[in-house]
């Protein structure tokens, strides 16, 4: 298993609601290392990159104008299997669906408005990760805890 770095933002809605200090701690909670972290107002054009794939969908113009009404917070965390330990405590993407414990789960009732992005595999991390932050914006450092995180044959 290796260590991996995984992008998160905090969505507008979690700004909007005063919530991101109790979701930032849910991923240190967990173990994860914040390599990166800033608050950014998102525009119409990194917006169509991030979201290409949903170009041809009905909702794709819904989906850029939510993501504008606030900044978001960008984080880049980083852990062994980080980016599926991330999507595990996100839970699936449509809070009423979410099981409780999950942050949507716990903290949303929409499809939308369903608090964090986070990535869904290596690649889709790294080209995320390049989109949102620039080289020297994410940071290497020895987190004093990481021994007590995992066993030493876990990484």
């Amino acid at each position: 298993m290796a260590l991996e770095k995984t992008l998160v933002l905090l969505k507008p809605c979690t700004i909007q609601r005063a919530i991101a200090g109790e979701i930032i701690s849910i991923f240190e909670k967990k173990g994860l290392k914040i390599c990166g972290m800033k608050m950014m107002q998102l525009t119409d054009e990194i917006l169509s990159e991030h979201y290409a794939h949903l170009a041809e969908k009905p909702f794709f113009q819904r989906v850029k104008n939510s993501m504008m009404t606030a900044p978001v917070v960008a984080l880049c965390l980083e852990g062994v299997d980080a980016i599926a330990a991330v999507r595990a405590l996100a839970g699936p993407t449509n809070g009423r669906n979410a099981a409780p414990g999950t942050i949507r789960g716990s903290y949303c009732m929409s499809f939308q408005e369903n608090i964090v992005h986070a990535s869904d595999s290596p690649e889709t991390a790294a080209a995320e990760l390049k989109r949102f932050f620039k080289p020297e914006e994410i940071f290497d450092w020895n987190q004093c805890t990481f021994n007590y995180l995992y066993a030493n044959d876990e990484f």
